[in-house]
């Protein structure tokens, strides 16, 4: 079964790192704590750049929030790292038989479903600010 990229969890796991130690916050450290490789670090801290999330600074490194904790939602994390492709988390699977009842309308009937379910999960990250995680971890 295929997850929801990584890059998620790694992007909430970095503003909340820079949230808790702002002076620490070099590539290698990040990258440490992910218990991953720098140049991913580096990849997703340039999503989290392009999306105004953070501040990088580059040759000395670190790193900076360019917002309050409490005005970055899940969702803003969530669209910053490109998790899924043309906007829909379900994708449908290619080329179902139209000569079946099901093969022929099964997109149709499911399509809405799926994006209701989308719909409420992205509520769901919305409603949660960075902030709310960050009181947990400290």
């Amino acid at each position: 079964m295929k997850q929801i990229s990584t890059r998620f969890s790694i992007a909430v796991h970095i503003l909340s790192l820079i949230a808790v130690s702002p002076d620490e916050c070099t590539g290698d450290y990040i990258a440490g704590s992910v218990n991953t490789n720098p140049v991913v670090i580096r990849r997703i801290m340039g999503m989290l750049k392009k999306a105004g999330l953070v501040d990088v600074r580059p040759g000395v490194g670190g790193a900076s929030l360019r917002k309050r904790l409490e005005d970055i939602t899940l969702l803003d994390v969530y669209r910053a790292v490109d998790v899924i492709e043309d906007n829909q988390l379900f994708r449908m699977h290619e080329a179902p038989n139209p000569a079946c009842p099901v093969g022929r309308n099964i997109e149709t009937v499911l399509q809405s479903e799926l994006r209701e379910a989308q719909s409420a999960m992205e509520r769901k990250l919305a409603g949660t600010h960075l902030g709310q995680l960050v009181e947990r971890f400290t």
